[in-house]
């Protein structure tokens, strides 16, 4: 059962969202809360697998209460869900450690497709948001990519495999068994990766994978 804690300020949309969740088999809301500060401290009292934060909301902004979830709960996921998707809101959610990034005006598949992604240890971007974020790399990608690649150098070629495939939007289960290796050993390796990498999450590796040619590019 994958367990998820809902926050936004707006009733109505809690109720919304609470009910596209409950058509998905497997997923449980464990809490709905109106405000930021409120999502930490249930997030800390729920253990939820995944969090779901509006961006604007009193009290705690949601952006301000991913940071906050990120360090206290690791294993814990956050999906920003936003009618806003300026690029400084895209930046600095997955700068604190979002792993999902989704629109509310999306289509509600992309919401259940996000949720068990990221409980699944994946990164989930709506499509939107995805295009978004790969003009911007575009716009500077050679000189990104040769930095990246310097970066990637680092790592040793099981983990550029890891990486390559993580980048490819694989959980640690499916690479694991597209590799023959147990979970705990991807995680491991995908650990490393973000030390050597200098990166805090999953969502800036893929990026780096991207940006080094690794995946979508020229390689």
């Amino acid at each position: 059962m994958t367990r998820v804690l809902l926050a936004d300020d707006e009733a109505m949309i809690r109720a919304g969202v609470a009910a596209i969740l409950a058509t998905g088999e497997g997923i449980e809301v464990v809490a709905e809360v109106g405000d930021g500060r409120a999502a930490v401290e249930q997030a800390l009292a729920t253990r939820p697998d995944v969090v779901l934060l509006d961006i604007r909301m009193p009290v705690l902004d949601g952006l301000a209460a991913a940071g906050e979830i990120r360090r206290l709960l690791p294993e814990t996921g956050v999906i920003m869900l936003t009618t806003f998707g300026e690029d400084a809101y895209i930046e600095r959610a997955l700068g604190l450690g979002a792993s999902g990034f989704l629109l509310k005006s999306g289509d509600p598949r992309e919401l259940l497709a996000g949720v068990r992604a990221v409980a699944d240890g994946a990164a989930f971007l709506s499509p939107k948001v995805a295009h978004r974020v790969i003009s911007r790399l575009s716009g500077g990608q050679l000189s990104r990519g040769v930095a990246a690649r310097e970066r990637i150098e680092a790592l040793t070629v099981r983990e550029r495999e890891v990486l390559t495939l993580l980048g490819g939007g694989l959980s640690n289960a499916d690479i694991a068994a597209r590799m023959y290796v147990v979970e705990g050993t991807v995680k491991a390796h995908v650990s490393t990766i973000l030390t050597r990498l200098g990166v805090r999450n999953r969502v800036q590796a893929a990026i780096a994978a991207y940006e080094a040619g690794l995946v979508g590019g020229e390689g």
